[in-house]
C-alpha cells in the first residue's frame, strides 16, 4: 500500500515538473515565425529582439511559442535565448523602488515595453531591468511572462 502511495506521488512531482512553464525570448533583431516547423511554411508575422515567448512544443531545431496576445506559432529554436524577459500588457506600468505601491516611481512603461526579469520578489511583484537601467519592481498583473 505504502509502495503505491510513494509510485503515485513521484509521478504526480514527475508531471508537475514537466509542466513547469519554459519562457524564452528572441535573439535576433527580427524573427520570422511560421505556421508549421519548416522554413517552407507560411510565413505569419515577424516578432521582435527581446520579445518573450512561451515554448509549448519542441521538435528539432524548432519550438511552438505562445505570445503574449495568445497567438501560437513556430520558430526556428536559433532565434530564441533562455534570457528572461517580460512584456508590459498593461496600458501603463510603473517600475517602483520597491515591491509595494505606494514606493516611488522610478520609471513609467507604456504598452508592449520588454523588461528583463531579474528574480521574483514578494506576491504579486516581479523584480525587472529596463534596458536604459532603471532596475526594480514591477505589478506582475501588469506584465506578460512570468
Amino acid at each position: 500500500m505504502w509502495r503505491r502511495a510513494l509510485v503515485a506521488l513521484s509521478l504526480v512531482s514527475a508531471a508537475g515538473a514537466a509542466l513547469a512553464i519554459d519562457y524564452r525570448s528572441v535573439s535576433v533583431p527580427a524573427a520570422i515565425l511560421y505556421d508549421a516547423p519548416s522554413q517552407a511554411g507560411k510565413k505569419l508575422y515577424l516578432i521582435k529582439a527581446q520579445t518573450p515567448v512561451e515554448v509549448v512544443v519542441r521538435l528539432e531545431g524548432w519550438f511552438k511559442v505562445r505570445d503574449a496576445e495568445g497567438t501560437l506559432a513556430w520558430i526556428e529554436a536559433r532565434n530564441l535565448v533562455d534570457k528572461r524577459m517580460l512584456v508590459v500588457t498593461a496600458p501603463r506600468a510603473e517600475i517602483r523602488q520597491a515591491d509595494k505601491p505606494e514606493a516611488a516611481t522610478l520609471a513609467e512603461l507604456d504598452k508592449w515595453v520588454a523588461v528583463e526579469f531579474v528574480e521574483p520578489a514578494s506576491a504579486g511583484w516581479a523584480k525587472v531591468r529596463h534596458r536604459d537601467g532603471a532596475t526594480g519592481y514591477i505589478r506582475s498583473t501588469q506584465v506578460w511572462g512570468l
